[in-house]
């Protein structure tokens, strides 16, 4: 059986939660190989709802989880979450959470350096969410982090500090903002070693194990395609590579076990934060998709941007992403619109094309060239085969793959973990 890893194929918020948790319950190990605790992820299990921003969603099946060396790891956050869903009735401990040895750990000078550096932007902030992740990642390639294995070297850990503070001070220094001190952050730190010191290990080792033993893994993405920092809307993008060529690296795996790339997207688009957005809505149909989809941000709250569905776009995430198949969500969401569109290319300065291209001005000037499709009157919500579905909604979604060019693998027709239609099976290879 092969291995399914995960990633956004939009702007993030696709719907990843209900997803990934229906395929977790099927996974032997799940594994978060990028991003931070600004990631969100909604779960709904019983009668409990468990909102996740670090912890591996395959936890609350009962599956043994991975937090891989590609996320930058918040110690406060994450026992603060682990606290919050063992208050909820889930035990998570060592024996079902591990931790990379190497994984780069967000310190309380990161999120400030953060803030302190979006309000020097005034106007032209970028929309992080504040909690630290880029200065942490530009740590982590400044070969200055400190990481999870440092909390068991404290001589180790007293001179990388005295790196990192001379750089961060400096910065803070110049933006007008507090400095830190070495020995209450020194002590801060040690404070957290026997807490996650348990969780730590080679988690290569235990991957490359569960290879040798036919395990199913599932490469759990935390963003999406077009906030990668390299193929997305840079710089309105996050601070890591979120394609699916980055949870080999992001975890310790060789790239030939990613296995299936599922990418999700939601039948129209949204966008939280600044920076382009080609088919974004500012009337009453905008505003319609937003209150229909509860488009809310798991982890800020902030209303998402609405449009409508970008098919250049998700197809340029499904080149570069990797992507073999589609997951459709909140196709129940465009429910008795009379007629529907889909962008299908870009007018740049008079030239039409198919992609979004990397410059800043060139992404501003696109404007989006629609192709108008017929709604339909009836439901979709709750509905588990196509023979359930209304003929024009079919319609619209075989257009989607034509224009995307990816099959679409899996439909989601509600927030109901079963609600979801299954084209082909993702672990089959």
């Amino acid at each position: 059986m092969a291995n399914v890893a995960i990633i956004g194929a939009q702007w993030g918020d696709e719907g990843k939660g209900k997803v990934v948790d229906w395929l977790a319950s099927r996974a032997d190990i799940v594994v978060r190989f990028q991003g931070g605790h600004n990631a969100g992820h909604t779960l709904v299990v019983g009668n409990q709802t468990y909102k996740l921003s670090l912890l591996p969603s395959g936890v609350v099946r009962g599956k043994l989880g991975i937090i891989g060396n590609g996320v930058v790891l918040d110690p406060d956050a994450l026992l603060g979450e682990i606290e919050k869903v063992r208050a909820q009735g889930l035990e998570v401990g060592p024996h079902n959470l591990r931790i990379a040895e190497n994984t780069p750990l967000i310190l309380p000078l990161h999120p400030a350096l953060d803030k302190a550096r979006e309000a020097a932007r005034g106007g032209d902030k970028i929309g992080t969410t504040g909690r630290g992740i880029g200065p942490a990642y530009e740590d982590k390639v400044g070969r200055r982090s400190i990481r999870l294995c440092d909390l068991a070297e404290p001589e180790t850990l007293s001179r990388k500090l005295d790196e990192l503070l001379l750089h961060h001070n400096s910065l803070l220094r110049g933006l007008g903002a507090p400095e830190f001190g070495k020995d209450a952050l020194m002590q801060q730190i040690l404070g957290w070693a026997p807490k996650l010191l348990p969780f730590m290990e080679a988690v290569w080792e235990r991957l490359d194990q569960a290879r040798a033993e036919g395990k199913r893994v599932m490469f759990e993405g935390a963003q999406a395609v077009m906030l990668d920092v390299d193929h997305g809307t840079y710089p309105y993008v996050t601070s890591s590579n979120t394609v699916a060529g980055n949870a080999a690296a992001g975890a310790g795996v060789g790239p030939h076990a990613i296995g299936t790339v599922l990418g999700i997207a939601k039948a129209y688009t949204t966008r939280v934060g600044s920076g382009p957005f080609p088919t974004e809505l500012f009337d009453d149909t905008g505003k319609l998709l937003g209150e229909r989809g509860h488009e809310f941000g798991t982890v800020t709250g902030r209303p998402r941007r609405c449009g409508w569905f970008d098919a250049c776009l998700v197809r340029q995430a499904v080149k570069v992403g990797g992507v073999s198949g589609l997951v459709l969500t909140k196709l129940d969401v465009l429910d008795g619109l009379p007629e529907l569109k889909i962008c299908t290319g870009y007018d740049i300065n008079g030239e039409m094309v198919r992609r979004l291209p990397a410059g800043m001005a060139a992404q501003a000037a696109a404007k989006p060239v629609y192709e108008t499709i017929e709604g339909w009157s009836g439901s979709t919500r709750g509905a588990r085969s196509w023979a359930a579905l209304p003929a024009q909604a079919i319609k619209y979604v075989r257009r989607i793959e034509e224009l995307v060019e990816a099959p679409v693998a899996l439909l989601s027709t509600s927030p109901e973990r079963d609600d979801t239609i299954t084209v082909s099976d993702p672990f089959a290879g």
